[in-house]
């Protein structure tokens, strides 16, 4: 029996990043033999067992066998006969399908470590194409590695549009096409994810919503970069970096826009009312990937109100405090952070205003703070019951923030 770490663990450590899952496979064992060491069992489809002290996972080495469409079909076999060098081979790119001994030393079949030096993304084997997740997956690491200078190599990208020519991708379940654009909207930089989906054809199949942006002008003293696509891809990144990991903040940003692609094209390139225009296909999107409902509640609310947070400083006090209850902020201040993050960057995913500074920002905090600071207390005591306390509240709220700074009126 030879145990070998295996995968994004042994990427990682070469490129000098932090590891986080460890990964390994057991070659010339038996699931008895495992067992018997106190190792327990955790997978459905095939033997993946935990470490008894570390918990780490420590899978049989296996192959596979293409029996029918999609991410399920597939057959496996796991024996003691199975070599390394087989299973590396299923993996889907040569970065991840390095081994390391317990000595440190790799065993690289596939040419994983010349395509970490020369920062490709590519392909194991013709076998790349049976399973659609795989070319997810392949812009999810875009995402990620695109600041360390990585592409994707052209045979690559040739095999991820005869995937989408093949109708692979059009067995894609929800589920999967959620939980990958989830983990890339926090990676470093995720318009690299939208432009492999884009050239590979499978950003109109799967975000047809995303897709009509591209090529749609806007307003160039408003956006110089013109492309609506282009806008987004640089309010995704903008995203990132204001709120690095933060997979709400990146799907509102992902989705504020949407209502572009429905101007009618004789208004273009202005795009008057496309906050309101954009909620239908926004809807459509989320329930399609079945998106949570706080992701899909938020992504509403930065949808239609961005322009109102743009205008923040010209608002009336009465429509701020309109805005700040739509948003529940009063109750919970972590939404209006979120929303007031995915404002931010559609602001700065503009070209040549990358680090604009948002003052909104603050003034709606501020804002924020001097309306929750009004509580029923003082109103009960002076003896209004019922409507009447709720009618005060707002009332000094409005007054509270009208006493911030001069408003119009």
């Amino acid at each position: 029996m030879r145990i070998y770490l295996v995968g994004g663990a042994v990427r990682d450590k070469w490129l000098g990043r932090p590891v986080v899952d460890r990964d390994h496979v057991v070659v010339g064992a038996r699931p008895d033999d495992l067992l018997a060491l106190g190792y327990k069992p955790v997978g459905k489809d095939f033997p993946v067992f935990l470490h008894p002290q570390t918990s780490e996972e420590y899978a049989l080495a296996r192959t596979e066998r293409k029996t029918g469409r999609g991410y399920h079909g597939f057959a496996f076999h796991a024996d003691q006969d199975v070599t390394l060098e087989q299973d590396l081979a299923r993996r889907d790119l040569t970065i991840n399908a390095i081994a390391e001994d317990e000595h440190g030393n790799l065993v690289d079949p596939y040419g994983g470590v010349r395509d970490l030096e020369r920062r490709l993304l590519r392909h194991v084997s013709p076998a790349f194409v049976e399973d659609p997740v795989r070319l997810l997956r392949v812009a999810r690491f875009a995402a990620r590695f695109a600041p360390l200078g990585f592409t994707v190599a052209d045979e690559t990208a040739a095999l991820l549009q005869r995937m989408v020519l093949e109708g692979e991708v059009d067995h894609l379940v929800p589920e999967r096409v959620w939980a990958e654009t989830r983990k890339a909207l926090t990676e470093a930089q995720p318009s690299a994810f939208l432009r492999v989906l884009r050239e590979s054809g499978a950003l109109a199949v799967l975000f047809p919503e995303v897709d009509a942006l591209y090529g749609v002008p806007q307003r160039a003293e408003y956006h110089p970069e013109i492309d609506t696509g282009v806008h987004l891809e640089m309010t995704l990144d903008a995203a990132a970096r204001l709120a690095p990991g933060d997979d709400l903040v990146g799907f509102c940003a992902f989705t504020h826009d949407l209502g572009k692609a429905l101007t009618p094209a004789d208004e273009l390139p202005r795009h008057h009312g496309h906050e309101q225009r954009g909620l239908a296909p926004l809807r459509a999107l989320a329930a399609r990937l079945k998106v949570p409902n706080e992701h899909a509640e938020l992504a509403e609310l930065v949808c239609r109100e961005h322009l109102n947070a743009h205008r923040a400083l010209e608002l009336k006090p009465a429509t701020v405090l309109k805005l700040l209850l739509s948003l529940d902020a009063l109750r919970r201040p972590e939404r209006l952070q979120t929303f007031l993050a995915a404002c931010t960057a559609d602001k700065r995913g503009r070209l040549g205003h990358e680090q604009s500074e948002y003052p909104q920002a603050d003034w709606l905090q501020a804002a924020r703070s001097a309306a929750a600071a009004i509580t029923s207390a003082p109103f009960v005591a002076q003896g209004l019951q019922g409507p009447a306390v709720g009618a005060a509240m707002e009332k000094a709220r409005i007054q509270a923030i009208a006493e911030m700074k001069p408003c119009n009126t």
